[in-house]
């Protein structure tokens, strides 16, 4: 089933039998949250810190091109922890059950340039509830990008496939002007007073990254200051081109549908967990991939389960994909060469009129 086909069976089945099989399983695995999946996240944790602390010492003395290339990628690793695996998941509100301030969704501030506070607006609650929802969800296509034939085309869009690759290396600061939804002020969706405030919010955050990665750090290094200064762009720009391409080869590929308003009029909780299952897509790889992704190559379940333990998806996986199998839904999974061409073939395809 293609991208462009119509979905009817949101409003032909309720789907109640896949949403109790499903709530099931979220039951079962909420049950048995415990000392195992404490210490997975904490190792992470320690890994994240460790790579970024051997990676900024390294790069205080980049002088030498061994130590540069060393820190250039602890800190890349670091970040792309940091990034996916920890604030991402912590900001969804995964781990708030160990009752942790240090990895609490109220407390965490990521390393990435939109504030935790307008992610957690726009993305778990807006993406989360409205996925692939033409009108509804602003991750698609992030309100510059044309990702289905639902939405209007315009000539601007034939110019789509540089401006998607040019987002890429940028990506933390590109997510960080949407979230800021400007499109909403236009629109007498939101206030100026509120955009206001989040464009104070913005700055604020914006100012401390700069000064963190470009400032702090470089003046630390002494004479490394310039291969140091380099090291941390360059291990922000392949943080962002990771995140940019895990990001896209979930929610874009050829195969993830998309919906459109009418069709989620009086959606049942079956009919949402739907939803979810045809707007998402995975990603086949091994432990370290998943977990480098932030488990985000199992986007089919963090769509399912947005708020359950993420070193949890590979355990419930086969059992979601033999749901899906048993009720004749499609479950998106490819190799990541796969779906980043099928991506691509979105992008460029949607381009056209």
């Amino acid at each position: 089933m293609t991208a462009t086909t119509a979905l009817t069976s949101v409003h032909v089945d309720p789907s109640d039998d896949l949403g109790r099989e499903l709530d099931r399983i979220r039951s079962e695995v909420v049950a048995a949250r415990g000392t195992t999946d404490a210490h997975y996240i904490h190792r992470v944790l320690a890994a994240q810190r460790t790579l970024e602390t051997g990676g900024r010492l390294a790069l205080a003395v980049s002088i030498l091109p061994p130590a540069w290339l060393a820190g250039t990628a602890m800190l890349t690793t670091a970040k792309v922890l940091e990034n996916m695996e920890l604030g991402h998941n912590i900001l969804h509100g995964q781990w708030d059950w160990m009752g942790d301030p240090a990895i609490h969704s109220a407390t965490w501030e990521w390393d990435f340039a939109t504030p935790a506070d307008a992610w957690k607006r726009t993305h778990n609650h807006l993406h989360h509830t409205y996925t692939n929802v033409v009108g509804r969800d602003r991750d698609l296509g992030y309100t510059i990008l044309r990702m289905s034939p639902a939405q209007p085309w315009h000539p601007v869009y034939l110019l789509q496939p540089l401006y998607a690759a040019l987002l890429a290396p940028v990506f933390e600061w590109g997510i960080a002007l949407y979230d800021l939804e400007a499109d909403a002020v236009a629109d007498g969706r939101k206030s100026v007073r509120s955009f206001l405030g989040d464009l104070t919010g913005l700055a604020r955050k914006a100012v401390s990254q700069f000064a963190k990665d470009y400032v702090l750090f470089p003046l630390l290094a002494g004479p490394s200051a310039v291969p140091c200064l380099l090291g941390n762009l360059t291990a922000n720009a392949l943080r962002n081109i990771w995140a940019h391409t895990v990001i896209f080869c979930g929610h874009f590929p050829g195969d993830v549908q998309t919906f459109t308003e009418d069709q989620i009029e009086g959606e049942t909780r079956g009919q949402w967990y739907l939803r979810q299952i045809q707007g998402s897509a995975n990603i086949d790889g091994g432990f370290i991939f998943h977990v480098l992704t932030g488990n985000l190559s199992h986007q089919i379940e963090h769509h399912v389960f947005p708020d359950l333990p993420s070193n949890r998806y590979a355990e419930v996986a086969p059992r979601v994909r033999e749901i899906c199998t048993r009720h004749g839904l499609p479950y998106v999974i490819g190799p990541l060469r796969r779906q980043y061409a099928s991506m691509w073939g979105r992008v460029l395809r949607h381009a056209l009129p």
